[in-house]
C-alpha cells in the first residue's frame, strides 16, 4: 500500500493508553512518518500547544479527558486551538451532540467502534482541507457554505413551503447522480416514491416547535431509477432571515439489506424449530394420547360401576389434551407447509383461536390471491403477522367481531385485520414488541405496516407488499 509521504504533525488527546495505541497504529498505516504527540488532559493540551515550535496539522480529541469532558472540553479546545482542525474520537453515538459540535467548529465526529485506518486518514484529509477553506472565509454564512459543500455526507437545504432544493452539496450530487443545476430545478417530491409523497407532505406540515432533529428512513429514487434507502436527519436553519430545512441523507441500503438477511436467517431458524416441535407434538405425543385412549377403553369392562365417573373423566381429559396439542401443533407448523393453501391455513388458525366460537371471524380472500404464486416466505410471514394480531385482539381488545381481508390491489398484496374492540392510543404502544415484530416482517419484503386505532373505536392493521419483487 502506498503511504502518504507528506509530513503531518498530529496531536492525539486520549487518556486511554489502549485507544491511543490503536490510533497511532492507524496513523502509521496510512502516513509514512507522522509526528504524533500524545496528551491525556486538557492542561497538557494547553501546554503542548503553547510550547509547540511548529503548528499541528490536526488534533484528534477524545471527549473524556482526565480534567475536562463533553461540551466544556470542546469549548475550551476551540479557544486554545482555534487555527487547528479538531476531530472528535468518541465511543458515544449521539447524532444531536455531533451536529451541535460540528456547528461550533469541530471538523468531524468519529465513533471509535467504527474507526479504521482508511476512515481516520480520510477524515484527517477532509478536516485539514476544510480548515484551510474556513480560515479563508470572513463571513459566517460563507463559512457554513464551505462546510456544507465539503461534507462527505450527502446534504441539501430545501424550502419547506415549496419543497424546492435551494442548496445541495457534492456528496448528494454523487449519490443521486444529478448535476447541481438539475437538483436546484427539482423539489423534494421528485426523489420520493410516489406512494410516499402524501405522507411526506403531511410530515412537513407539522412545524418544528423546537430545535430537535427529525430522523426517519425513506426510499428515494436516483437519476438512474435505482431505489435507495436513506436515513434522513432534518433540522431547521435560518438563511438570510428565512426559514429553511437542512438535511443530512445517509445511504443505508446495503446496511438494511444485510440486516434483512440476518433477520430472515433468524426467522427461518425459528420457523424450522417451530415446525419440528409442532411435528413432534402431532405425530408423537398425539399418538401416545390416542394409544392411551385405546388402552383405557380396554379397561372399561373390568371396572366396577362406582369407578366409571373417574374413567369417563380420564377419557375426557385425554381427549381435551389431544385437541389442545393438535391446535398448538397447527399454530407452530402452519397447514400450508403440507401443500395446503394460505386461505386454509388462515381458517385453521381461526379455529384454534376461536375455541367455543365466542367471536365472529370473517375472512375475505380475493380470488386473485389464490391464483398468484406467492413465495412460501411471504405466506408464512403473513400467517405470523395474523397470528400476532389475533393474539393481541384476544388478549386486549374485548372484541366480538374480527374481519380479515386479503387482496391484490395496485400490484400489491394487502392484508387488513380489523376488530370492533376497545381500541387504544397508537402513540402509547407503537414501541411494543408485537407491533415491532409485525412491522419487521412486512419490511423484509419491502412492504409497509400501518396501524390505526383510538380508544373505543377498535383497531385495524394493514400490510402492503409489492408483488413484482415477490414472485418465485
Amino acid at each position: 500500500m502506498i503511504k502518504d509521504k507528506k509530513s503531518y504533525r498530529v496531536l492525539v488527546m486520549e487518556d486511554n493508553p489502549g485507544d491511543f495505541a490503536l490510533v497511532e497504529d492507524f496513523l502509521t498505516e496510512q502516513i509514512f512518518a507522522p509526528v504524533i504527540i500524545h496528551g491525556s488532559s486538557f492542561k497538557e493540551a494547553s501546554e503542548i500547544l503553547s510550547a509547540a515550535d511548529a503548528p499541528f496539522d490536526v488534533i484528534l480529541l477524545d471527549l473524556t479527558l482526565a480534567d475536562k469532558s463533553g461540551q466544556d472540553l470542546i469549548t475550551e479546545m476551540l479557544k486554545v486551538a482555534s487555527l487547528c482542525p479538531i476531530i472528535i474520537l468518541t465511543g458515544y453515538a449521539d447524532i444531536d451532540f455531533s451536529i451541535k459540535s460540528i456547528s461550533q467548529g469541530i471538523l468531524d465526529y468519529l465513533l471509535k467502534d467504527d474507526l479504521n485506518a482508511a476512515t481516520l486518514y480520510k477524515s484527517i484529509i477532509y478536516a485539514i482541507e476544510r480548515k484551510k477553506a474556513i480560515s479563508e472565509l470572513k463571513e459566517s454564512e460563507k463559512r457554513y457554505s464551505d462546510l456544507f459543500y465539503l461534507s462527505p455526507q450527502p446534504m441539501w437545504v430545501f424550502d419547506p413551503e415549496t419543497f424546492r432544493f435551494v442548496q445541495v452539496n457534492k456528496a448528494a450530487l454523487e449519490l443521486y447522480g444529478y448535476s447541481e443545476e438539475e437538483f436546484l430545478n427539482m423539489s423534494l417530491m421528485d426523489i420520493q416514491q410516489e406512494e410516499d409523497i402524501n405522507m411526506v407532505k403531511e410530515l412537513l406540515k407539522k412545524r418544528n416547535i423546537d430545535d430537535r432533529i427529525f430522523k426517519r428512513t425513506f426510499r428515494h429514487s436516483k437519476k438512474s431509477g435505482e431505489i435507495i434507502e436513506v436515513e434522513i436527519y432534518r433540522t431547521p436553519i435560518i438563511i438570510n432571515d428565512k426559514s429553511f430545512q437542512s438535511v443530512i441523507a445517509i445511504d443505508v441500503t446495503e446496511k438494511n439489506l444485510y440486516e434483512h438477511k440476518i433477520i430472515k436467517a433468524i426467522i427461518k431458524t425459528q420457523e424450522d424449530e417451530r415446525y419440528e416441535i409442532g411435528g413432534e407434538l402431532h405425530d408423537n405425543v398425539c399418538q401416545i394420547l390416542a394409544a392411551s385412549q385405546l388402552f383405557l377403553g380396554m379397561l372399561k369392562e373390568s371396572l366396577v360401576p362406582s369407578k366409571m365417573p373417574l374413567f369417563n373423566q380420564c377419557r375426557e381429559n385425554i381427549s381435551l389434551a389431544s385437541d389442545e396439542i393438535r391446535n398448538l401443533s397447527h399454530r407452530l407448523a402452519p397447514a400450508f407447509f403440507d401443500n395446503s393453501t394460505m386461505e386454509e391455513a388462515f381458517r385453521r388458525l381461526f379455529s384454534t383461536f376461536n375455541i367455543g366460537e365466542k367471536l365472529e371471524i370473517v375472512l375475505n380472500f380475493d380470488d386473485a390471491v389464490k391464483e398468484y404464486k406467492l413465495s412460501l416466505e411471504i405466506q408464512l410471514n403473513l400467517y405470523r403477522i395474523l397470528q400476532e394480531q389475533l393474539r393481541n385482539i384476544l388478549k386486549y381488545a374485548k372484541a366480538t367481531l374480527i374481519e380479515v381481508d386479503v387482496l391484490i390491489y395496485d400490484n400489491k398484496l394487502k392484508m387488513r385485520v380489523s376488530d370492533n374492540g376497545a381500541g387504544f392510543n397508537v402513540d402509547t404502544v407503537k414501541g411494543g414488541i408485537g407491533i415491532a415484530n409485525m412491522k419487521r416482517r412486512a419490511e423484509l419484503f419491502s412492504g409497509k405496516f400501518e396501524i390505526d386505532s383510538s380508544p373505543g373505536n377498535g383497531c385495524f392493521i394493514v400490510i402492503s407488499i409489492p408483488l413484482q419483487e415477490q414472485v418465485n
